[in-house]
């Protein structure tokens, strides 16, 4: 997986949405984001002059809205998306970060990579094959990942004449994978990202549909920005004077969810001590409030045992400190977990020994319910486990709070990372 750096959004109104996009090889995936740029104006002219290029290449006529997305070269060979692919956008009324992920079964790690910060998710299903294993997929770990909202996009209409039978057969079918799933927020919409129908203009072949287009949904969802507790994982602690004002050490972090403000009376965990926020530094100088998503400096006004690893919180709002709790997990590895073997648990800026103490169950793509009876977790198999940790975490439940909740399993002897975790029950002690 490459690490692509953020850079700054483009310029819109309103609030910013990240959302992800998945489907099954060949649903249209990348091609339904291209045309939501292409449409949307997200798209610079030089972009469109590359892509023209290669859509000549190729000995086909206008534009492949694919290749706006499929950037790896091997991508562009196969027809295929493996990687994660970021992509900016913005409208009048909304800023947008799209997450465009593998659909490939094979590299449903990368899926959740790209899904685990996503405020909504958009999941394609071809018009013409219906919901296949791997729809049920996406759907079971946007369930797991606790997106809080999916729209189905069910895609080639063209393919099927604009057919509305169809799509209420995909309707009726989608609604108890939604069921099964506890999916309560859920959208679907027939569009043709081929000609552009219901991507962001209605076009003029789906007038039995009635509700929005895709660009509608996406710019009318609630984001994730309201707010959370304030959840500050310390990644360094800096001896340096700060100022004329400050020799206390100052903690450098980034807000993970909530805000921290000077006067702020905040505690350090595990430890539970507490101190009163005397500074807070940034590149540009002393801001009285930082928000999640900026990177600063905290200094307090006294000298506090804090280390990296820590975590400063809001008193009236502390997570639960424990070394045992109960998670669901991503397995990502090739070989399947090992209920005696000994892993290397990173949560936040934390990394502490951990055991699997127990398999609860696996789920069944097929019934989509809980196995169990299954002996273990194979390479992208969904599951729920016990974990015991060397030494106490300050956890969240990852449905209270998505940037505290989630942690990541490494095999201390292959250094692979082998699973993506997220919290759904803390023992208290």
């Amino acid at each position: 997986m490459r690490f692509t750096p953020t850079p700054a959004l483009p310029h819109g109104g309103g609030s910013s949405l990240r959302f992800t996009t998945a489907g099954s090889v060949d649903d249209g995936k990348s091609t339904l984001i291209g045309r939501l740029l292409l449409d949307a104006k997200g798209l610079l002219q030089d972009q469109l002059a590359a892509v023209a290029r290669s859509t000549a290449r190729r000995g086909d006529s206008g534009l492949d809205l694919s290749l706006f997305t499929d950037g790896l070269t091997v991508e562009r060979e196969q027809g295929i998306t493996v990687d994660v692919a970021y992509r900016y956008f913005a409208t009048p009324r909304r800023r947008f970060i799209i997450a465009d992920t593998p659909g490939h079964e094979q590299y449903t790690r990368n899926m959740v990579t790209g899904a685990s910060t996503a405020d909504l998710s958009i999941i394609l299903v071809d018009a013409a094959r219906g919901i296949s294993r791997q729809t049920r997929r996406h759907a079971a770990i946007a369930a797991l990942l606790g997106i809080p909202r999916v729209v189905v996009a069910v895609n080639k209409m063209d393919q099927v004449d604009f057919d509305r039978a169809v799509f209420e057969g995909i309707r009726a079918e989608f609604a108890a994978v939604a069921q099964a799933l506890r999916l309560t927020h859920v959208t679907l919409i027939p569009v043709s990202a081929l000609h552009g129908d219901m991507v962001v203009d209605r076009g003029e072949r789906l007038g039995w549909y009635t509700g929005p287009t895709l660009l509608e949904v996406l710019e009318s969802a609630p984001s994730s920005e309201a707010a959370r507790a304030l959840r500050f994982p310390v990644q360094l602690v800096s001896r340096s004077r700060f100022g004329a004002r400050h020799e206390h050490r100052g903690y450098l972090g980034r807000v993970e969810s909530g805000a921290i403000a000077i006067g702020d009376v905040v505690a350090a965990w595990p430890q539970g001590v507490t101190a009163e926020v005397a500074d807070i530094v940034t590149l540009e100088g002393t801001t009285r409030v930082a928000r999640a998503g900026q990177s600063v400096t905290v200094v307090l006004d006294r000298q506090i045992d804090v280390a990296r690893g820590d975590l400063l919180t809001h008193v009236h709002d502390a997570p639960t400190v424990s070394r045992r709790f109960v998670a669901r997990l991503a397995w990502m590895d090739r070989d399947p977990l090992a209920l005696d073997r000994r892993y290397w648990l990173k949560h936040g800026t934390h990394g502490v020994r951990a055991t699997v103490e127990s398999l609860e169950s696996r789920l069944d793509l097929a019934t989509l319910q809980p196995d169990a009876g299954a002996p273990t977790l194979e390479f992208n198999d969904l599951g729920t486990v016990r974990i015991a940790v060397s030494r106490p975490l300050p956890l969240d439940r990852y449905a209270d709070n998505r940037a505290n909740g989630r942690f990541i399993l490494v095999d201390e002897a292959s250094n692979h990372t082998v699973a993506a975790g997220m919290v759904s029950e803390v023992a208290h002690g």
